[in-house]
């Protein structure tokens, strides 16, 4: 029997005791969701499991691929442009030098540095498609890979056509230390101002760790769909006080109840935690266990709230959180969840083609 089947028992059994009154059409935990139900899959950075991360090539072979979001970070450069990077600081394990803008650049190197204290100009010098990313022997290295602006990425996606794809676009606000990337305030209006000018604002959802984040970008633009991230940690449960992250909520308040807390900020739409613990765990792993679990997803469909957890590759592991009944999840290889999809008889997301 497998690990998924196991689960799903054990899961069956505890629920015989368990009524519990959901709106119609939520997934109440008593049976497997609707296989034909849109089950959304997210490329996480494009898919860094297929290609280098954040890069147009990765984001258009995910679109070729057929997934239905496009998952992506945000930082804010020292001349405010907008651009789409995971780390705030340079990694050399993903980028290197090549040469200074000026002879005499005083910040250079810029491996080590701050996005928010390099120009656009400063970064663009940068080589991160110079080697494959450890851990990930599949990925397509994009050989001199330049880091690319968020306006690049919703180009691309309206050089495809493809309509029906979501992005997913993170404000990597780091809250428990706001002096390492731009100012909040900053940060949201321009993300905002760069999504408003493409107009493809009605693709496109915002999330962060960062709940202050998201209740600014609620401000600028109300009608935006929403996405509380969380691995757990930043609730800081049981500690005094709210959490830097929590936008002034205090966890505690609720419990320490992930979905009650995320409820309660204006314009959330999808909670995304982090799918376990350890973070890259697997189901049958010893001592592993999901965060994103059925009580979780069965509380958040009652307030009319998705779950999509985050980071997923394993495919065991994908399938027994697709049984507990959550709504997508972000994983760095589409290819391999798209696969289950189809062995499972879901519904898969349409492929696009540029135009």
């Amino acid at each position: 029997m497998s690990a998924r089947h196991v689960l799903a028992g054990l899961a069956s059994a505890a629920l015989l005791t368990v009524s519990v009154a959901v709106p119609a059409g939520a997934y109440d935990g008593r049976q497997l969701p609707d296989r034909k139900a849109h089950f959304d899959l997210q490329a996480h950075r494009g898919g860094l499991g297929m290609t280098t991360e954040e890069s147009l090539e990765g984001f258009g072979k995910a679109l070729r691929l057929g997934v239905s979001t496009l998952e992506l970070d945000t930082h804010v450069t020292k001349d405010r442009r907008v651009v789409v990077n995971h780390d705030r600081q340079i990694s050399a394990v993903k980028c290197r030098d090549t040469a200074p803008v000026t002879p005499d650049d005083p910040m250079y190197p810029y491996v080590g540095k701050y996005i928010k204290d390099l120009t656009f100009a400063q970064i663009r010098t940068l080589d991160c498609g110079y080697q494959q990313l450890p851990g990930f022997p599949e990925q397509e290295v994009v050989q001199g890979f330049r880091m690319v602006e968020l306006k690049d990425v919703l180009n691309l996606v309206k050089r495809y056509r493809a309509r029906q794809v979501t992005l997913n676009i993170e404000t990597k606000v780091e809250a428990g230390a706001p002096e390492q990337t731009a100012p909040r305030g900053l940060f949201v209006r321009r993300v905002y101002e760069e999504i408003h000018r493409s107009g493809i604002e009605n693709q496109v959802t915002i999330q962060s760790f960062d709940w202050g984040a998201l209740k600014a970008m609620h401000e600028l633009a109300p009608r935006w769909p929403l996405v509380a991230l969380t691995n757990y940690d930043f609730l800081q449960v049981g500690r005094p006080g709210a959490s830097p992250w929590l936008g002034g909520i205090d966890a505690d308040d609720y419990g320490g109840d992930f979905v009650r807390a995320a409820a309660t900020v204006p314009g959330v739409k999808a909670l995304s935690p982090n799918y376990g613990f350890p973070q890259s765990g697997k189901v049958g792993d010893p001592g592993f266990r999901f965060y994103a679990d059925r009580t979780m997803v069965r509380e958040a469909h009652a307030r009319g709230l998705k779950v999509i957890p985050w980071t997923c590759d394993d495919p065991a592991t994908v399938e027994a959180l697709m049984d507990m009944g959550v709504d997508g999840v972000i994983t760095d290889y589409p290819n391999r969840v798209r696969q289950i999809m189809a062995d499972r008889g879901m519904r898969l997301p349409r492929p696009y083609r540029p135009r």
